[in-house]
């Protein structure tokens, strides 16, 4: 009996001492990359603070002095319940903010951009930072593409006119791409959105410390 039953319960212990050792394994390694990973996100974050918040406005990291605000339709189709204002700040005064805005209706999904608001409004850059636009068509909206989303520094809701923040091909003011104008709408609208948000919470951004 015991000759029969024993090469089954070695064969369990094996198997349970290479479960426990592979699990111990993955949990070190999670732990070894989750620091160069968190690492990675930050500094990814900071470069595209950097694009659109200028090094001469602030002295402070505007990572370390963010604020959230509820999301624009928080929680429809997804959208987060919270928005991440990040705020630069000089002297103790806000000098600018940046968020994070999803523009929906992008020919492969929503385009999630950076955008950065001067205190009177005035937008200080937007970048995308991630898409799934068509290669050599919707892409043209990445800055290392063309320089079709520079040209919104400077732009505010009232410059232009709300109704005139769509594309030509929609009666506004700004500039498709030739065989794609999909992209460049949502884009447009994203922007659009991002400068209400700002407009609705701008009080509560430009507090002081």
């Amino acid at each position: 009996m015991s000759q029969a039953i024993r090469p089954t319960w070695v064969h369990a212990t094996i198997l349970g001492t290479f479960c426990a050792g592979f699990g111990i394994a993955l949990a070190l390694t999670d732990d070894i990359t989750k620091a160069p990973i968190k690492d990675r996100a930050l500094e990814d974050k900071m470069n595209s603070l950097g694009q659109v918040i200028p090094k001469s406005i602030h002295d402070n990291n505007p990572v370390n002095d963010a604020i959230k605000l509820p999301s624009p339709n928080a929680g429809g189709h997804g959208a987060p319940a919270e928005t991440v204002v990040y705020r630069a700040m000089k002297g103790g005064e806000v000098t600018g903010v940046a968020f994070e805005m999803d523009a929906s209706g992008g020919y492969g999904g929503p385009v999630k951009l950076m955008i950065g608001v001067a205190p009177d409004g005035k937008l200080l850059g937007v970048r995308v930072i991630s898409h799934k636009e068509t290669p050599g068509l919707g892409d043209k909206i990445d800055a290392a593409k063309t320089d079709w989303i520079t040209r919104f520094t400077g732009l505010s809701l009232g410059n232009p006119p709300v109704d005139k923040w769509k594309v030509k091909k929609d009666g506004g003011q700004f500039d498709q791409f030739s065989g794609a104008t999909i992209t460049p709408r949502a884009v447009v609208g994203g922007i659009r959105h991002g400068l209400e948000f700002f407009a609705a919470n701008s009080s509560r951004m430009m507090e002081k410390k």
